[in-house]
């Protein structure tokens, strides 16, 4: 799955207020990854990181931690289209995206793993993300597993 993928190549930055511990309640991130380097770059915050979206390219996955029926979800949306782009170009993008956004989601929990270490029952929290199109067959909410599963590969990974 993420074989091409380097848990080195991640910036972290928290926005302030927020730290490695806090806030639970609606934690937002924001990935984006360089064209050139193909480093990551996550931000953490009480709110997304608008300043580090490219609004030409609109690659990035936001997600954020909700409460939802008694338990906690990794809730998460990216771009795919709206009517400035014809249903071709969308289906590229949702294509593309639904591969590589297993890649952002392991930069995401691997950005944030103090986080993790401070509140392991989120590990196996569900993590949804919202696909948005303007075409109906692209708009779409994926279910793509738990925290645990991008650690763990994360690990197992490094380890081979």
């Amino acid at each position: 799955m993420m074989s091409n993928w380097d848990p080195a190549k991640i910036s972290v930055n928290y926005l302030p207020p927020a730290t490695e511990f806090r806030p639970v309640d609606r934690r937002k991130y924001t990935w984006t990854q360089s064209k050139t380097t193909e480093e990551s770059f996550l931000s953490i915050g009480y709110q997304y990181d608008y300043n580090a979206i490219h609004m030409k390219y609109r690659d990035e996955v936001l997600a954020e931690w909700i409460p939802q029926m008694g338990q906690y979800v990794l809730s998460g949306k990216l771009f795919i289209s709206d009517n400035t782009f014809d249903e071709k170009y969308a289906r590229i993008r949702f294509m593309i995206f639904e591969r590589e956004v297993k890649m952002a989601l392991a930069a995401m929990i691997n950005g944030d793993r103090t986080f993790f270490a401070n509140y392991p029952w989120l590990l196996d929290s569900p993590i949804y993300i919202h696909f948005q199109s303007n075409f109906e067959e692209y708009n779409k909410m994926i279910y793509f597993e738990t925290p645990r599963q991008y650690l763990n590969e994360t690990i197992q990974a490094v380890e081979t």
